[in-house]
């Protein structure tokens, strides 16, 4: 009778959880405590449930570290991304999600994409290593594929053939990643005070050898800088090739 009341209790608790529950809790404390603490274990703690309920959910923890990819990566979207899930099906409907929209001032390809980047690059700083669960989920196939769709939908403005949008969304989508990876980790280096003397001296000899000092350039003012040389390289890869094209042609 103890063991049926027991199984009563668990499928009760069980059944209070939906998906949504379950990947809200994973964010919370990949937020509170890293992606190393983001165990199934804790998970099941934190809903007050046995680990096995959660198999109920997702059937592993790479599809709940998948889910959460996806979950990041909507956390901030532009106009233009909330307009292209309208097109293929999706739902826009602001009052279903807590994504901020950014709003896309102008058609041109390259604001459009710096809009995307600049929103992608947020929503990975939003959460506790966040560019590192994308980042492995993506790596794997199995989430956060939305971020390249983004990225390809705006850079396709510019009219670039599919094989150029692909590639080129997938070289400043691992510019982002890698950028705020970066940025995530400097931060909790920081804030263990692991950055410390060493790191200040060895940037001053660098200075010293190169005969000048050093400028401070902040992340934001860093990473801006990064997404308009990937832009300004293939906005000029374009006009190269246009170019080449009349010559080309001329000489048949």
């Amino acid at each position: 009778m103890a063991n049926l009341e027991t199984f009563s209790a668990e499928n009760t608790r069980q059944s209070r959880h939906t998906r949504a529950d379950v990947v809200a809790a994973a964010l919370q404390i990949l937020d509170d405590y890293g992606l190393p603490d983001l165990t199934m274990r804790r998970l099941a703690a934190t809903l007050d449930v046995q680990p096995s309920a959660l198999y109920w959910h997702v059937p592993n923890k790479q599809t709940l570290l998948a889910l959460i990819a996806d979950e990041i990566v909507a956390s901030r979207v532009t106009v233009g991304a909330v307009a292209a899930a309208g097109a293929n099906g999706g739902d826009t409907d602001a009052g279903d999600t807590d994504a901020a929209a950014t709003v896309d001032p102008a058609p041109d390809w390259k604001r459009a994409t710096r809009a995307e980047a600049t929103a992608l690059r947020d929503g990975l700083l939003s959460y506790r290593d966040g560019a590192e669960v994308v980042s492995s989920s993506l790596a794997l196939g199995l989430g956060g594929a939305d971020a390249s769709r983004r990225l390809a939908d705006a850079i396709a403005r510019g009219g670039f053939d599919p094989t150029v949008t692909e590639m080129a969304a997938a070289a400043l989508l691992h510019f982002i990643l890698g950028h705020v990876s970066h940025e995530q980790q400097r931060l909790q280096a920081d804030s263990l005070g692991v950055v410390g003397a060493e790191h200040a001296a060895s940037v001053g000899a660098i200075a010293d050898l190169a005969g000048r000092h050093l400028t401070i350039v902040n992340e934001r003012d860093s990473f801006d800088f990064g997404v308009a040389l990937l832009l300004d390289g293939l906005a000029g890869l374009q006009t190269a090739r246009q170019s080449a094209s009349p010559a080309v042609n001329g000489g048949r």
